[in-house]
Formats: C-alpha cells, structure tokens, sequence
C-alpha cells in the first residue's frame, strides 16, 4: 500500500511546494506560473491538447509499427550471416548517433512540405529503430551454445537454427527493446515536429512552441504535463505486456 501510495504523496508534496514558493516570492506568471493556474490552463484547453497528444501518439504508434518491422528483419539477417553483421552494425550506430533535429529539415523536404506528417514517422522511427534492433540482436546471439550445438549435429539448416531457437530465445530482448522503443519513439515525434517547425500536424509540441511565442507558460507546461501523462501511460501499458509476454515465454 506505502509502496504505490509514496509516488502519489511525493507529487503532492512537490506540487505543494511549487505552489506555496510561487505565492511567497510572488513570481510572475509568465515565467513560472502556480500549479493552480496550469491546472486551469490544462481543463480549459483539455480539448485541444487531447486533439494534440493524440496526434503525437498517432505518429509514435505509427513510428513504433515500422521500426519493429525494420530492426527485426535486419536483426534476422544480421543473425543469419556474419558479414551482414559487419555491414548493418556500423551504419545502425551512425543511425542511433545521428541527432533528429540536424536531419529534419532535410527529411521534411523529400517528404514534401504539404505533407509533414510523412517527415514526422519518419523521424520517429529512426529513433526508435536501434534499441529494438539491439536487442534483437542481442537476443538471437543469447541462444545455449549446447542446443546450437545439438541442432548442428541433427542437421539443421541456419534458417531453422534461428527460426525455432535463436528466435525465441530472443524473446525477452524483444520485449526489452520495444519497451525502450516505444518511449524513444514518442520523444522522436515531439522532437521532429520541433524540428520540422510546422503547424500541419499540430501534435503537443506544436501545442508548447505556439504557446512559448505567446508567452502562455502555464499552457505551455499543461502541455508538458499532457506528454508526461502520455509517455507514462504508454510505458506502463508497454510493461504489463512485456509481464504477460515474459509469462508466455517461462511457461511454453
């Protein structure tokens, strides 16, 4: 009870704290409003920042999709041929090194600029791509060398070795990745939308960097709030899957 209680008494305690400091040193709103005024901020464009997160969420889910799809078809290639391996791992980490906002503009322009929402998944997914590509190929290097050993001496092909071993040895990396994944993925929209800098798919970065011009802080951080709800609910849907999926993988 203490346990899942101390996070709720902890924000609490904080938002308290931010209230009262607010009060005291009479702060001026605009730099940094009172709980209070963000909560009204957040029910009185509760419509439009739902409209928004949903968007965002839209371009994660979509974004989420196709890396998976990606990472583990190059994973499975990687783990059919060491030379593949060789060539895939290098350009993979040049990927996960490379900063989203220093290649938006370039992906906005071949996505075309009446069409930013392309730009968007696309920017997302190359963020999200690496931890689930890592852990797939973590978890089909992961297989019992004595079982690879023993499928070697019945005979079996590379495509049956990973297919029916190292594959679903790799299941809890899987998981893993995907976990790490989906959370990359929606900080990969929001960063893309700030990148891109265009209104035609108005996520909630669109919803903070409107309201940052206009100096309506405590829009801004009602903003921020919705994403961290967002992200959050996303992790811990993502963590009750990964239990059940973890469950199936012990009991098969």
């Amino acid at each position: 009870m203490m346990e899942t209680l101390a996070p709720w008494v902890l924000i609490a305690l904080l938002l308290a704290g931010w209230e009262i400091a607010c009060r005291a040193l009479h702060v001026a709103p605009y730099l940094l409003p009172p709980p209070s005024q963000v909560a009204a901020a957040l029910i009185a464009n509760l419509a439009t920042l739902l409209s928004a997160a949903w968007r965002t969420l839209a371009v994660a889910i979509v974004a989420l999709i196709i890396a998976s799809l990606i990472a583990q078809a190059l994973a499975m290639l990687v783990a059919l041929s060491s030379i593949l391996d060789r060539a895939i791992r290098p350009l993979a980490s040049v990927i996960q090194v490379t900063p989203v906002v220093a290649i938006a503009p370039l992906f906005l322009i071949w996505a075309g600029i009446d069409h930013p929402e392309r730009a968007l998944v696309a920017l997302a997914v190359v963020v999200a791509f690496f931890p689930i590509f890592s852990g797939a190929v973590a978890g089909l290097k992961s297989a019992d060398p004595d079982l690879e050993r023993l499928f070697a001496l019945y005979g079996a092909s590379r495509w049956q070795t990973v297919t029916r071993l190292r594959l679903p040895s790799a299941v809890p990396f899987l998981l893993e990745g995907h976990k790490v994944g989906a959370g990359l993925a929606i900080i990969g929209a929001v960063v893309a939308e700030f990148g891109a800098g265009s209104g035609g798919v108005r996520g909630l970065a669109w919803q903070i960097l409107d309201a940052g011009n206009k100096l309506q802080t405590d829009r801004m951080i009602a903003a921020l709030a919705a994403l961290g709800v967002m992200g959050v609910a996303l992790h811990g849907l993502l963590a009750r899957a990964e239990l059940a999926g973890l469950r199936w993988w012990r009991g098969r």
